[in-house]
């Protein structure tokens, strides 16, 4: 199981450093490393929300509202662990500059990221 969490957050983190990438084509202004930083998270959220829920918790919705339950509290989970992820890239898109210091922060933030969301999400949110 480990092996298959690790592969789902290495896919979710391309995942959403790919709809980042993909957001500063679109906009590249003011704030715009927030706006990349905002889509990629949502993106990567619902994939990895799908995967950890029917591969690594085996969690089956009883109907779609206890799926949406489920979403929100995974989401909000997902709060504060978005809060190491982004403060990782804002601090090394600050200290390196450039491409490779938002996107070294990206990953390293979201590898710590998902490993204190995995015991949040089995502790709070998949305790069944």
């Amino acid at each position: 199981m480990v092996v298959r969490y690790i592969i789902f957050a290495i896919l979710s983190t391309i995942i959403n450093l790919l709809f980042q990438y993909m957001s500063f084509f679109v906009y590249s202004g003011f704030l715009s490393i927030y706006v990349a930083m905002f889509f990629g998270t949502l993106a990567g959220l619902i994939l990895k929300y799908i995967l950890d829920k029917k591969y690594i918790f085996f969690h089956t919705p009883k109907s779609k509202k206890d799926d949406g339950k489920k979403f929100l509290l995974y989401s909000l989970m997902g709060v504060f662990t978005t809060f190491i992820f982004w403060g990782f890239e804002i601090w090394f898109d600050y200290i390196i500059g450039g491409e490779a210091g938002k996107y070294i922060g990206a990953v390293v933030g979201l590898s710590i990221g998902y490993v204190v969301k995995y015991f949040l999400d089995k502790k709070f949110v998949f305790k069944d």
